[in-house]
């Protein structure tokens, strides 16, 4: 019998992905977590242009220039965050820039903190690297700086943050970003702080730990702000000692971003940006609408102040998730998160206001 590694063959595949993919014909898809808007006209323009131009060879490892400084001033603008172009890796998504950073960072038997619940793949990703993840129990779907520094040990080597957070949308508050940081160059260990949904906040500010200290990795992408999920472009910034150790990774998983999403995203970046704010307020209309829905059945959920998701308490998550499944409402079982998200579904209303009401409908005396 053929031998696999024990860091993948104990990795079960994503929840995320097999609720996607068991969805029937006429099911209501309330479980993927992509934006139902196209991408912008203006950025499609870009790539097609790149590829009459040619632009569909290897670019610089690290990305195109240009679009590195244009990430530059956009973290300076947007994030108060003084980053050199040299301080940027663009990457195949966020999901790239999250696996390298742990690849460089995590040695067998390192501590990884995670939220949890949390997202599907920094467990995943963590183990892929060798570490011994750390699951952090939220509080009021938070991440709070106390439990944190309960869990830290001298072997712990990374804190992953999400704000706002999937699966849970809540965002954390300035006191506890700068707590986070605060931590970290007390105790030695880099933040990673994945900041994919910043553009998608209802109530508070986004904040980034790198306002606070260097110890820490910043992950983005356009896939959520621009609706750019199959473009598969991220990007990470770092210090340059972080970089330097980032790039021997990055070359030779990847070699380069792809060249023409590299162009379309440089369009986007530096177009104009209604499109981000119109898709923002569309999201928390339809936010309202299921939350509106799920509380005239009685079901306890915390408001979420950003990302398009709720996270709604029902008991069994699991059963819950197969039952509306069955009634053609597709869902994604809190466990798939950690074990602190059993009791939870995750639901998310990046979809249409129609698809919303009519999932509602079919859930009614469901749970």
């Amino acid at each position: 019998m053929r031998s696999f590694t024990d860091r993948v063959s104990e990795i079960d595949s994503s929840g995320i992905r097999k609720m996607f993919e068991a969805a029937g014909n006429g099911s209501i898809n309330l479980g993927i977590g992509e934006p139902d808007v196209p991408t912008p006209a203006h950025v499609c323009d870009a790539a097609m242009d790149a590829i009459r131009e040619g632009y569909t060879r290897y670019t610089a490892g690290a990305g195109v220039p240009e679009l590195r400084v244009a990430l530059s001033e956009k973290f300076l603008h947007d994030n108060n965050i003084s980053v050199s172009p040299d301080e940027i890796i663009v990457t195949s998504g966020a999901s790239e820039a999250l696996h390298i950073s742990l690849q460089a960072l995590v040695e067998p038997g390192d501590d990884v903190l995670i939220p949890d619940p949390g997202f599907v793949s920094y467990m995943a990703l963590s183990r892929i690297a060798g570490g011994r993840v750390i699951s952090v129990p939220l509080v009021d779907l938070c991440l709070d700086p106390d439990v944190v520094a309960e869990q830290i040990t001298r072997n712990t080597k990374v804190l992953i943050v999400n704000s706002p957070s999937n699966p849970c949308g809540t965002v954390q508050s300035r006191k506890e970003i700068q707590a986070f940081a605060e931590l970290a160059e007390d105790h030695d260990f880099t933040i990673i702080s994945d900041e994919v949904y910043e553009f998608c906040i209802y109530e508070g500010e986004h904040v980034s730990p790198a306002e606070f200290t260097d110890n820490v990795v910043t992950v983005n992408a356009a896939s959520k702000t621009y609706a750019m999920t199959g473009w598969r472009l991220g990007y990470l910034a770092a210090r340059p000692e972080y970089i330097e150790q980032f790039h021997k990774v990055h070359q030779y998983v990847q070699a380069c971003a792809n060249s023409v999403a590299q162009m379309a995203v440089l369009a986007a970046i530096t177009g104009p940006q209604d499109c981000v704010t119109e898709m923002r307020d569309r999201f928390k209309q339809r936010r309202d609408i299921l939350l509106g829905g799920l509380r005239e059945m009685d079901i306890e959920c915390v408001t979420p102040a950003g990302a398009f998701y709720v996270f709604p308490r029902v008991g069994d998550g699991d059963r819950t998730a197969a039952d509306l499944a069955e009634r053609g409402v597709i869902t994604v079982p809190g466990s798939a998160f950690g074990i602190y998200g059993a009791e939870h579904i995750r639901m998310s209303y990046a979809t249409s206001e129609a698809n919303i009401v009519r999932a509602l409908d079919r859930m009614r005396g469901g749970f």
